[in-house]
């Protein structure tokens, strides 16, 4: 079907080294600009984002920091890509709360003036959010096909979603799955650990979404400056942001998670010291058979002898000789009179 355009529709979409609008930077622009004519014209920039490419971004889009060191800032290519959109509407998937204000963002940036006023913004993802809707009622007529009786009691709401899930399992079963990154797999089976394991793609720790785990199964924040980074190596080297966060306005559950952490690094710092402080040195046996266990040194003990060597040196007694002759005129020469 030929869209009816009056003027140009440029579809786009960005690659970012996240999704933290004002923090994360594009390093991907695609752009196909469909004009009134059913002609179009399609351009892509890769761009140096100026910042290091976490792993998890770059596990979803492919593109690491290898492939964009030498590329160019987005300020070199602001006007090239204002002046190629032109006065374009704008379409995209998810485009109205991600690419569309992560786009401008750059623009100001850079100082580059790209107008928003009097466009179109068209965002797939609405359309197909609003038309499929995702509610429990939507779900129970689509795999059931039977209407929800007293919607929004508990009871009936409960019910209704124990008969989605016993029909997904057997609308999806043998059915084969891909995700983000090509891996096929057929997810929806009858084991309850396999669909946790499904349900929960983005392993949050919190539920609420601010900090999940790894590849490695470590916890890492989910949001913010720290995004992808180890939550313990960020209490490490900036331990205020355990504060900021503990005071701040977070969910109690996600504190919770937080306190955990934080005593764990904290215990096991407590146990890497007690066990430098406490290591023992390998013990020596002296020739006599004597060990030494602190210091593992040889030493011999002195037999029932104790020297203290702050004392001045004394002379041992010696039995008085008798005064003979030879005394007495030593004694006379030395005091006589000159």
């Amino acid at each position: 079907m030929k869209l009816n355009l009056i003027r140009p529709l440029a579809f786009f979409d960005l690659e970012a080294t996240g999704i933290n609008i004002g923090a994360d930077r594009i390093v991907e622009i695609s752009v196909i600009k469909l004009y009134p004519d059913g002609s179009e014209e399609a351009k892509i920039w890769r761009v140096n984002p100026g910042i290091p490419m976490p792993l998890e971004a770059s596990l979803i889009h492919g593109i690491y920091d290898e492939h964009i060191k030498d590329e160019p800032f987005f300020e070199a290519l602001a006007v090239d890509i204002s002046e190629f959109i032109g006065d374009s509407d704008l379409a995209g998937y998810n485009s109205n709360k991600f690419d569309i204000p992560m786009l401008m963002e750059e623009f100001l940036r850079c100082g580059v003036a790209f107008d928003l006023d009097n466009r179109h913004f068209i965002d797939v993802q609405n359309i197909f959010h609003q038309m499929e809707q995702r509610t429990l009622k939507a779900a129970y007529k689509f795999y059931c096909e039977k209407e929800i009786i007293n919607a929004h009691s508990a009871e009936a709401d409960t019910r209704a979603t124990m008969e989605v899930l016993l029909a997904q399992l057997e609308r999806y079963a043998n059915v084969e799955w891909e995700d983000k990154k090509g891996n096929k797999s057929v997810p929806v089976v009858n084991d309850v650990a396999a669909l946790h394991k499904f349900t929960n793609l983005h392993r949050p720790v919190d539920f609420a979404g601010r900090l999940a785990y790894n590849d490695a199964g470590e916890e890492v924040f989910n949001f913010g400056k720290h995004k992808g980074k180890k939550v313990e190596d960020i209490f490490n080297i900036e331990p205020s942001y355990y504060s900021w966060m503990m005071q701040g306005d977070f969910p109690l559950y996600t504190k919770r998670k937080l306190e955990e952490i934080y005593a764990r690094m904290n215990a096991k710092k407590q146990a890497e010291r007690q066990q430098k402080h406490i290591q023992p040195k390998p013990a020596q046996t002296t020739p006599n058979g004597n060990v030494h266990q602190n210091t593992g040194q040889a030493f011999k003990k002195p037999d029932n002898q104790h020297t203290n060597y702050n004392q001045p040196y004394k002379k041992k007694d010696e039995p008085a000789k008798p005064v003979d002759d030879d005394m007495l005129k030593l004694l006379a020469n030395k005091f006589k009179k000159g």
